[in-house]
């Protein structure tokens, strides 16, 4: 694996934060993916440039990335394996994909909520190896390397060590196909809401993934996430010591249903309520 990859990643994250806090509080070109899923023309945007800085480093390597554009500008109905929604895919497979959520958090963002991020994976040979999640409003850069820890803003970060889940702050998302899921995700949370300390719900995966990691949650779950989602933030929690199943315990990988994160202490605990 190059050397430089740490190098370009943070760079291509660091460009397209600075894309995002410029628009921020810009109007907003919102399309719609599906009922409650929206792209704006921020998302685009940070996802060519991403594209665009990682091609000039590394020609041969592929991508997995959430948006894609077709004809007329419209998200495309092109599906990864084992996804869907729009998504865009190098055709062949590289031996090194960087896989890309170039705006996680884009319903925030459409509404002026300060509450999301760039997430960027690289996989080398089906090993995700690298992975930054950089938040523009808080001007936090999350960075997991596999084998070679994990860092805030260039500092190392450890998860918690809260042993209780009454004591224990929990976060959760709900999918995008919500509706079709309330009676099963609300008993979900009435449980956990019913032994925890709290329950957070902030609109980015990519971010509670980094938040367990440095400590602020001690744990968090959710359901029917995409690979570039969780690709940035699996490398980052687990390099951070942290725990990642999906509800049933069984190994978790960024196609898998569900995902189950913590602290390590608390994850027996956690599944027994999910």
């Amino acid at each position: 694996m190059p050397d430089n990859i740490a190098q370009i990643g943070r760079q291509a994250a660091l460009a397209a934060g600075a894309v995002m806090r410029l628009n921020y509080e810009q109007p907003h070109e919102i399309t719609m993916k599906g009922a409650i899923d929206p792209v704006t023309e921020t998302d685009y945007q940070c996802q060519d440039l991403i594209m665009a800085m990682i091609r000039r480093a590394f020609p041969d390597h592929g991508f997995l990335a959430e948006e894609r554009v077709g004809e007329g500008g419209q998200p495309s109905s092109a599906a990864a394996p084992g996804c869907s929604g729009p998504a865009w895919e190098a055709d062949p497979p590289a031996a090194c994909r960087w896989i890309i959520d170039p705006l996680d958090g884009t319903v925030n963002f459409a509404h002026g909520c300060p509450a999301f991020c760039v997430s960027i994976a690289l996989e080398a040979d089906g090993v995700l190896e690298y992975g930054v999640i950089y938040d523009p409003m808080r001007d936090e850069l999350f960075e997991g390397l596999r084998g070679g820890g994990a860092t805030r803003n260039g500092r190392p970060i450890r998860v918690s060590a809260t042993d209780r889940l009454d004591r224990a702050l929990i976060a959760t998302g709900f999918p995008y196909d919500i509706r079709e899921r309330i009676p099963a995700t609300m008993a979900r949370l009435g449980r956990i809401v019913a032994v925890s300390q709290g329950l957070r719900r902030g609109g980015s995966a990519a971010l509670d993934m980094c938040y367990v990691a440095c400590g602020r949650f001690d744990g968090y779950f959710e359901e029917n996430l995409k690979p570039w989602d969780t690709a940035a933030g699996l490398v980052i929690l687990t390099e951070a010591g942290g725990k990642i199943t999906t509800f049933d315990g069984g190994d978790y990988d960024i196609y898998s249903p569900n995902i189950a994160t913590s602290n390590g202490v608390l994850h027996q605990k956690m599944l027994e309520y999910l």
